[in-house]
């Protein structure tokens, strides 16, 4: 996965590593420093924070526009200057009355911006890099590996945004309220990292910064126009339309990590962990499964005896350390409703070769299923994923009759939302990724712009519609909350399962 990549693909996916990091240190505590410090309730925080996130999700559509007319690398770096310039505004505390309220507005809208002028450009300045026919055959792992680096930056995101938070309490005697702002400010040194290794690094990639005329001059190919009639031009951009009427309610119930499920987690689990259970909520011990997997992969998949070695050494190395871990674990660990948003980017992390494996051995048997098919799984599986949820939920009281309880309330299992985590990434790793290798792969060639646009905009809309988990967090028994997310992914299931046909067939 890992060989004969181009040499820019590590460079700018390190860039987007320190990019997503602060993104989702910010995004970890954002509903809470919502509700904490504005006395939101849980209807008007989740509305803000569906709406920053469409935003975030929709304005790439105009960042690609902008970028056909001044350029790629130009609006990449445009976008982190914009992006550190809403972050520093987020970070400085400044209470929670009208004024602070306003210019976290302000602040919301400069990191939507420079967001829409950074992600979808950097994407396309990376597929770029592989127009040339030495890399066309790597382009999936390629977009793998990229899509690893974004998780591994959020793998460590909550970690970072609950220790700098404990710290400024602990250390500068601020209040919680305050403290929110120290994990902003941790998103602005992200991205001085980023803009760092964007320039040390740009020779390996500058090629593709001006878009395809430029890949063209680095050594890249075009292939030749696929033409379509009329008809088949149709039908394709009708499939594209009823799989983005799909995506939207996916990604309607995925994003409830930042939302329902970190109000949960925040309201509904025990605040401390001991023993083995306590490992999970250890960054390192989570860095540490990811490299055990990826040293057995090694071990199997290596084509030298050195690499094998090698494999086998950081293996045993990362299995003594856990062992080491466990031994050391002494009183009950406090942990904070934040944290547990680390669980999915390690799931995708650790996953990401496994799920490889998987249907690179189904395609050598002829038996992948095709993309269609994977996003209809994908939505099954999100459906079951909140199942866990009612399980976990049965019998609690309602989010306001638990806040009437206070010491009296019952406290679940933080084994509840770590595995309703683990059910949730399988679902992501059948749709993400396939939806935007459909997208690519269908859209007629004179509207790949804009359908690859139109796959962010139904994205958008999907994170808007996360709002409506906040609605409902109130009066509402739990599990019919949850239910409500089940019944939505299921209809969207039988719904690509009735399509089916139509699908494959531009497949």
């Amino acid at each position: 996965m890992f060989e004969g990549q181009p040499k820019g693909l590590y460079a700018l996916a390190l860039a987007n590593t320190g990019e997503r990091f602060g993104y989702y240190t910010m995004l970890a505590v954002f509903a809470l420093f919502l509700r904490a410090n504005f006395g939101l309730t849980p209807g008007t925080a989740g509305f803000i924070y569906s709406s920053f996130l469409m935003l975030v999700y929709f304005l790439p559509f105009f960042g690609g526009m902008l970028a056909d007319k001044f350029g790629f690398g130009k609006m990449v770096v445009s976008g982190i200057v914009i992006l550190f310039a809403g972050y520093l505004l987020l970070s400085v505390p400044l209470g929670g009355n009208l004024f602070a309220l306003v210019v976290m507005m302000a602040s919301l809208i400069l990191i939507a911006i420079g967001t829409g002028l950074f992600k979808g450009n950097l994407q396309v300045m990376i597929g770029d890099l592989y127009n040339a026919p030495a890399y066309a055959d790597k382009r999936d792992s390629g977009f793998s590996i990229f899509y690893m680096a974004i998780n591994v930056g959020a793998l460590f995101a909550p970690t970072a945004a609950v220790k700098i938070m404990e710290w400024a309490q602990a250390h500068l005697d601020v209040s919680e309220n305050d403290s929110y702002h120290f994990a902003f400010a941790v998103a602005c040194a992200s991205l001085i990292l980023s803009i760092a290794i964007y320039y040390i690094f740009r020779s390996t990639f500058r090629h593709v910064e001006g878009g395809q005329k430029d890949a063209l001059k680095g050594g890249g190919a075009v292939a030749e126009e696929e033409q379509l009639s009329p008809s088949e031009t149709k039908a394709r951009i009708v499939a594209l339309c009823l799989v983005f009427a799909v995506v939207i309610f996916f990604w309607m119930a995925f994003h409830q990590n930042g939302l329902t499920l970190t109000y949960f987690a925040n309201e509904f689990t025990v605040k401390s962990v001991q023993g083995l259970q306590s490992m999970a909520f250890d960054v390192l011990n989570l860095v540490a499964v990811i490299l055990i997997v990826y040293a057995l992969f090694g071990i199997f998949q290596s084509k030298t005896g050195k690499g094998r070695s090698l494999a086998a050494t950081i293996l045993v190395a990362c299995a003594g350390f856990l062992a080491w871990q466990y031994c050391n674990t002494g009183a009950p660990m406090a942990i904070s409703a934040p944290i547990f948003q680390q669980f999915n980017p390690f799931y995708v992390v650790a996953l990401t070769p496994v799920s490889l494996a998987i249907f690179g051995a189904l395609a050598k048997r002829g038996k992948e299923p095709s993309p269609p098919r994977k996003i209809a799984y994908g939505m099954l599986v999100a459906a079951v994923g909140f199942g866990v949820m009612v399980v976990g939920s049965l019998g609690l009281l309602t989010p306001n009759a638990q806040a009437a309880a206070g010491d009296s309330a019952t406290l679940v299992s933080v084994n509840w939302l770590i595995s309703t985590y683990l059910v949730l990434t399988f679902a992501e790793l059948l749709l993400s990724p396939m939806g935007i290798s459909f997208v690519s792969k269908v859209a007629p060639p004179k509207y790949k712009g804009m359908m690859m646009g139109g796959w962010f905009v139904a994205t958008a809309i999907g994170n808007f519609l996360v709002s409506v988990g906040g609605f409902l967090w109130g009066d509402l028994p739990l599990w019919t909350v949850w239910t409500v997310f089940i019944v939505l992914c299921l209809l969207s299931a039988l719904f690509m399962f009735a399509m089916m046909k139509r699908l494959e067939k531009v497949c």
